[in-house]
């Protein structure tokens, strides 16, 4: 039932969830972890080694960084955060990195002095980052979360020590984060309370989208969504969130506000929203409740899933851009719920091989199944219960398909990063 407590601790959540990033999250978050190892080692490093799990291999090794005229890799992130990042920026850390920087870097690159090593771990967001210069040394580990520190150590004194739980990364309760609280939630509250997340939202997300659509970043995406299917509503949607991706995969320096530590989560999950709005002449009040609609909907379908897996976290926030649409054209409850089954009735098990340029792609097709149950719905089409994973409670099948994501697909998880570190 929803109640003052749920109103703070959602808004909490969107708080902690709603945050500017440069560029993909795990290269940015790499780049962060070296600067704060630099605070510790107190001078530049001469030697760097970055020890990362397997979904960090798999989600840095083929982006562009941004601000960096092109870099790409592990190597790359850790050497330009350790001699020039702003470890108070956090998943800004590069925003204020210049060309002496970015020369500086490369001369480190070519002389061998960063490497990369895989670290054997059953966390899949994790990685140790060590700077020595001459006989000191200073280290950061990063567990759960992009920026959680667990372990900062310098020549051989551990400074901090942190508890090793992925619930100890989150602050607000997420326990009562189902469909009808989210509903409650967006209908009542009030206005002023949501607009500081939303007016983010909609000025970074749709600054990269619009970037994004003039082309010149990875196959240009957008216009050839729209030349190819023509520009109708639905497809300016889709052209926009892929674009968006699109620019960010490929090193644009314009910010993103995130979603469960995915930029691309953050985009899929407002650009078609703002699209639609616009396209719709929705009004402002009611564009702000649905941007926090799908923003709370994603955050709860990612709490069974996790940070990092296997399963492609576009398609958690497609599913929610579209039961989002539901809401705002005023769907019922049951609408939306049905939005929902239907987008996991049909597109459940989309792999993540890599945060690349292609996931705008993943997003477009995403967003396509998304917005095909959003029409059955308003149409009172919806799959049967027990059609494949499909349960009589939506949120039961919610939690089925992080089940799979989470645990199922681990091995579908280990293969493919096995390919990637023995291809490299």
């Amino acid at each position: 039932m929803y109640n003052e407590q749920i109103k703070k601790d959602f808004l909490s959540i969107l708080s902690e969830e709603l945050v500017p990033a440069m560029g993909c999250t795990e290269p940015i978050a790499l780049a962060y972890a070296s600067a704060k190892a630099r605070e510790l080692l107190g001078r530049a490093p001469t030697r760097i080694i970055a020890r990362c799990s397997g979904n960090i291999i798999k989600n840095v090794r083929c982006v562009r960084i941004p601000n960096s005229d092109g870099m790409t890799g592990i190597e790359a992130a850790c050497a330009l955060g350790a001699l020039a990042g702003d470890a108070e920026r956090q998943m800004e850390v590069l925003e204020t990195v210049c060309d002496e920087d970015r020369a500086n870097t490369i001369r480190f690159l070519r002389e061998g002095r960063c490497t990369s090593e895989f670290l054997e771990s059953n966390i899949p967001l994790h990685f140790i980052i060590e700077l020595r210069s001459g006989n000191s040394y200073a280290t950061v580990e990063v567990r759960h979360s992009h920026t959680n520190i667990y372990k900062l150590e310098k020549d051989g004194e551990t400074l901090f020590l942190g508890e090793d739980s992925e619930d100890l990364t989150q602050l607000a309760d997420r326990s009562e984060l189902c469909i009808d609280n989210i509903y409650d939630f967006c209908n009542n509250i009030e206005l002023e309370r949501i607009t500081p997340f939303t007016e983010k939202q909609i000025e970074c997300n749709m600054a990269i989208a619009e970037r994004g659509m003039d082309g010149e970043y990875g196959v240009g995406i957008g216009k050839a969504i729209l030349e190819a299917y023509g520009e109708s509503t639905f497809n300016k949607m889709r052209a926009y969130a892929a674009s968006a991706s699109e620019a960010r995969m490929d090193g644009c320096d314009l910010p993103v506000i995130i979603t469960s530590g995915s930029g691309n989560q953050g985009i899929t999950s407002t650009v078609p929203i703002i699209v639609y709005a616009r396209e719709k002449g929705i009004d402002d009040e009611l564009l702000a409740r649905t941007l926090v609609f799908s923003a709370l909907l994603t955050v709860y379908q990612k709490e069974y899933i996790g940070k990092l897996s296997a399963f492609c976290g576009a398609v958690s926030a497609a599913c929610s851009a579209g039961a989002a649409i539901t809401y705002m054209v005023g769907g019922s409850l049951t609408q939306i719920k049905d939005t929902v089954d239907n987008t996991l009735a049909d597109i459940p098990g989309i792999i993540c091989d890599g945060a690349k340029a292609s996931c705008g792609a993943k997003i477009s097709s995403a967003l396509d199944a998304a917005l095909f149950a959003h029409t059955l719905a308003m149409k009172g089409k919806v799959y049967e219960s027990n059609t494949g994973i499909i349960r009589d409670d939506t949120g039961e099948t919610i939690s089925w398909v992080g089940h799979i994501g989470k645990v199922g697909m681990m091995p579908t998880d280990k293969e493919i990063v096995k390919l990637m570190v023995n291809n490299s």
